[in-house]
Formats: C-alpha cells, sequence, structure tokens
C-alpha cells in the first residue's frame, strides 16, 4: 500500500509502534514508580503526587472490590475534569470493570437509557447532579451510586469556604449517606491502598464509549485497554519532545469525551506530566490558570482558542508557556489559529479523530509542514485510504469518497450491536462515514460529515434525538432541526417547527422544553415557525432546502 504521508512526517517520527501486551493502568503504576514524588493532577493549586494517584486509584478498585463489582462490571464515571474522575477512571480499570463514560450535562432520560443500555451497576458522580440522579434506579442495573463533592480535593482555606458559596449558589446538595449511595471520599478512607487483585490484560474491554453513530442512536463503542494503549502511544510519537517534569497539560477538554481522555490524561499519565485540572471551560478562569500554573500544552477545540484569543484584556495575560496545541472535534479557521499564535507563541494544528478509533486517526505535525484545511497525515501504524461509499472500490489522490482507517486503535465494535459492527467494520478497516479526499503528500482533507450531523462546541448532535422531544411538545405538529455555521460553536442548532392546529406556540416555551429533556448543548438555540416543511414527494423533510435557504439568506447580509 502506498503510505505517501510517511515522506511528511516530522523528523524523528516513527512509522509503526509496537503496542505492549499491558493494560493502561501500568502506565500509572510506572509512572508512579519512576517519580513518585512528580505532581500528578492538579486541582484549583491542590496538587497531588504520582504516588498519591496510584495510592488513590488501588484504594477505589479495592473499594469497588467490596461493593460485589467484579471484572467485566460495567462503572459508569459522570464527572467534570475533577481529581474524582481520573482516580475513579483509573481505579476502575484495576479493577477490571469497564468504564463508561457519561456526560454530566445529560438529563436523565439520557442517563436512564445509557445504564440501561450499557448495564452499569455502579455510577460515579458529584452530589450536586443527585436531582437527576435519584429517578434512575427504578428498574435500572444500578446498584450503587458513588457521590463526590467538588469541595473533596480543594486546598483547605477554599474547601472550608466552599458550601457558603455553593448554597448562596444553590449548590449544595446533601444526600442520605447510607447505600445504595455511597461517599467517595469516605470508601477511599476504608480501603486499602494495596495492588489489587484483579489483574487486566491487554486485550480486556476498558472502555464504553457512547457515540451517536450514524443512525443517531446512542451506542456503545467497544475499546480495549490495547486499543486505549495504542492510541495514547501514537499520540505521544507525535509529540516526540514531551518531557516528563518540565511539559504541563491543561486539562480543560472534557475528560468525559474520548478525545480529552487520550490526548491528556491518558497522554500525560503515561509520559509522567502534570495536568492542571478545570472543572468547566470559562474564558477567565482558563486565561488565569494559564498565566498562574504556566502549562506547554492545550488540547483543545476551536470554540476555547476563539474565546480566549477575542476575551478583553487578554494581552494582560501571560499565556507565553503554552508552546503546542492540537485542535479537534471540527475545523480550525485559519484566522483563529493564528490570532491564537500570535498570543501565545505555541504552535496549533488541527487533527481528526473519532470515538471508534480512541480517537485520533490523522494530525497536522507539529514542526514542519502543516496544511491549512486539512486535517492532516494519518498517526504512526495508522493506515488511511478514500473508498467508494457504495461500491468500496479504492479512489486515486484527489478524489472525494469515504474515508476508512485502519490500525491497533480501532475499536472491537459496538456494545450489543453486532450487524451495525459488521456495516461499519470490513476486513479491520474503520468506516468513518466521514466524505474525505488525499492530495498527492498524504494530507487528507474533509469534504463532508456525517449525513445531518451537526457539530455545536465540539459535540456531536443528531437531529433525530432533538427532534423526538420536539415531536413531544402539545403544541408541535412537525419539526426538523439542522445545524448552521456559527463562528463560536462552530454550528448552532436551529429548529424548524409547524405549529400543530390552532396552537400559537413562543420560541421561549419550545427552547424551554428541550430544556428539560435534552443536555444543554442539544437545545436549539433559534426557532423558526413555518406553515409547512419542505418534503419528497413520499413525505420525507427536505433539510437539504432548508439549510440552502439559509445560505442565500446569509449571501443577502
Amino acid at each position: 500500500m502506498d503510505r505517501p504521508w510517511f515522506a511528511r512526517y516530522a523528523p524523528g517520527t516513527p512509522h509503526t509502534i509496537d503496542v505492549p501486551d499491558k493494560a493502561l493502568t501500568e502506565f500509572l503504576t510506572e509512572s508512579a514508580q519512576r517519580a513518585p514524588s512528580r505532581v500528578a493532577l492538579r486541582f484549583i493549586g491542590n496538587p497531588i503526587t504520582f504516588a498519591e494517584l496510584d495510592a488513590m486509584t488501588n484504594r477505589f478498585a479495592n473499594a469497588l472490590d467490596k461493593l460485589g463489582i467484579r471484572a467485566g462490571d460495567r462503572v459508569a464515571v459522570m464527572l467534570p475534569n475533577v481529581p474524582q474522575a481520573v482516580i475513579a477512571y483509573y481505579g476502575a480499570l484495576k479493577a477490571g470493570a469497564v468504564v463508561v463514560q457519561t456526560n454530566p450535562l445529560y438529563m436523565t432520560e439520557e442517563l436512564d437509557y445509557q445504564a440501561r443500555d450499557s448495564g452499569a451497576k455502579v455510577l460515579v458522580t458529584l452530589d450536586i447532579f443527585r436531582n437527576k440522579v435519584d429517578p434512575m434506579f427504578k428498574g435500572s442495573p444500578l446498584k450503587h451510586v458513588i457521590y463526590c463533592g467538588v469541595r473533596d480535593y480543594l486546598p483547605t482555606l477554599i474547601k472550608f469556604l466552599y458550601p457558603i458559596k455553593a448554597k448562596k449558589e444553590g449548590m449544595w446538595n446533601p444526600f442520605d449517606k447510607i447505600p445504595p449511595n455511597h461517599e467517595f471520599v469516605k470508601l477511599l478512607e476504608s480501603a486499602p491502598s494495596t495492588r489489587p487483585k484483579s489483574n487486566p490484560g491487554a486485550d480486556d474491554v476498558a472502555l464504553l464509549q457512547y457515540t451517536g453513530g450514524t443512525t443517531g442512536t446512542p451506542k456503545g463503542v467497544i475499546l480495549t485497554h490495547r486499543n486505549l494503549v495504542a492510541n495514547t502511544m501514537q499520540c505521544q510519537a507525535w509529540l516526540p519532545k514531551v518531557e516528563p517534569g518540565k511539559d504541563k497539560f491543561l486539562g480543560v477538554i472534557p475528560y468525559f469525551h474520548v478525545y480529552g481522555m487520550t490526548t491528556c490524561q491518558n497522554l500525560a499519565i503515561m509520559v509522567g506530566c502534570e495536568q492542571i485540572l478545570l472543572p468547566k471551560f470559562a474564558t477567565e478562569d482558563v486565561l488565569k490558570a494559564i498565566q498562574k500554573f504556566k502549562p506547554t500544552l492545550f488540547p483543545g477545540i476551536q470554540a476555547m482558542y476563539l474565546a480566549l484569543g477575542n476575551f478583553p484584556n487578554v494581552k494582560k495575560y501571560d499565556l507565553s508557556s503554552i508552546r503546542a496545541c492540537i485542535s479537534g472535534a471540527g475545523a480550525l479557521q485559519q484566522d483563529v489559529q493564528e490570532r491564537f499564535e500570535s498570543l501565545t507563541g505555541a504552535t496549533v494544528v488541527e487533527g481528526y479523530g473519532l470515538s471508534e478509533a480512541a480517537p485520533v486517526t490523522h494530525a497536522n505535525p507539529m514542526e514542519g509542514e502543516r496544511v491549512q484545511g486539512a486535517i492532516g497525515l494519518p498517526v504512526p501504524s495508522t493506515d488511511a485510504r478514500i473508498c467508494d461509499p457504495e461500491t468500496g472500490k479504492v479512489l486515486p489522490q484527489g478524489e472525494v469518497g469515504e474515508l476508512l482507517v485502519k490500525g491497533p486503535q480501532v475499536m472491537q465494535g459496538y456494545w450489543n450491536r453486532a450487524e451495525e459492527t459488521l456495516d461499519t467494520i470490513k476486513d479491520g478497516w474503520l468506516r468513518t462515514g466521514d466524505m474525505a479526499r488525499m492530495d498527492e503528500n498524504g494530507f487528507f482533507y474533509l469534504v463532508d460529515r456525517k449525513k445531518d450531523m451537526i457539530k455545536t462546541g465540539g459535540e456531536n448532535v443528531y437531529p433525530r434525538d432533538v427532534e423526538e422531544v420536539l415531536f413531544r411538545h402539545p403544541k408541535v405538529k412537525e419539526a426538523v432541526v439542522a445545524g448552521l455555521p456559527d463562528d463560536f460553536l462552530g454550528e448552532k442548532i436551529k429548529a424548524y417547527v409547524v405549529p400543530a392546529d390552532g396552537e400559537q406556540p413562543t420560541s421561549e416555551e419550545i427552547i424551554d422544553f428541550c430544556g428539560k429533556h435534552l443536555a444543554r448543548f442539544k437545545v436549539p438555540k433559534e426557532i423558526e415557525f413555518r406553515a409547512e416543511l419542505p418534503k419528497t414527494i413520499v413525505g420525507k423533510v427536505l433539510r437539504r432546502v432548508l439549510l440552502e435557504e439559509e445560505r442565500q439568506k446569509a449571501a443577502v447580509k
């Protein structure tokens, strides 16, 4: 197979990597042995060393064992970027369990579906989410909920003041500390820090990462320890100058997404670098954290770089510590890239991946040639080709077709969905569903995305999810949603609604209704009421006609 991309690799980047027969958790154990006193996590200024993190994850694994969790059982982790997220993730893996990454923005219905589909027996989450977790228990496979507090790992003074602030902001949500409810810190204190008896292997399932898939129905992507080890090592090979004890990762990209999980959490632990954890992206808080804690590596998305670059008085902050940024989860515009580079002196490159590949498959080189508008080159040990989506025939350079990838990071399949797995993986080749082309130098360019999918603020949203909620509103007769270009979000969600006969709903009540049933990022930003929707002769709504109308309106402005 011709691989023209090798000639464009940065000097020192290997063409292939040797993936060892080991569990992902061994990266943490090895880093703790090499440099036990080095800081692994820093949360609101509070440091946790690698030795402490290794011991905490052992305690969590042993606590799960006491709760009856065995190898192969699923443990859902629904946390922002707080220390407990990393502890629970690695602790569950050390227990031989399968982590189910869960978005904290999900509402009860979405959480309930994921818990039932995965068969999760344990949920680890923040106590402030109790009101949407409690209703899940009826008929759910969940046996235990482990509640964490934001204050658990805060510095002493801030921890003392936190309850006052939390009560004032309505974020204080105490719970009954009796089974099936458990307190995270108490569980750790009651369990030994000795190495757990479970010994997961390289080919054991480590993760179920839920994705919308091409149909819009959430599916669990099955990733083994080997898949995760491989992709972490592929990322390290792409960034060979990362130095343990010197480089620091800014951990603001959510770890419950596979992108943040691999490129920040797992990579930092493998190499032995500090992670500066931020539970959410708040522009000024991020600027202050960069100035104070001096991160050098910043995996993110375009919306983050755009918000930072456009912040008033941004130049009063010292951002010069940042030297490398990989932008994923959507296209990187040249003006955003250039402005952030001018502010920081960093190199910002675009990459590409998908949950089904753990996720990274392509990236522009950090050194040497990079191409604006390209998703980059296949990373080491990754093959890619462009095929006719109907026939599967490999297409020549320059022609547009479906992007297929192959490598040690490619998933094992979809959880309990054998037929969809067979449709997606053919002879080891993963069909991404994305239309792309490759130039003569091996750089790949996305031309179109999976049909109808909306990418907003780094999140994948499938119209069907939103439309099903809209159809449940009593004043809605018909509805369809589409993604419109947005400078900040990438795309914003717009809903086109035909009111039920005799009804006159308002935009506010439609948006409020969606907010009660959908994660915030899935809620439409704009509502347009119409007498009818454009349709085919058989009654299928023509979303492309609506998008063309929007393009024409934008051109007139």
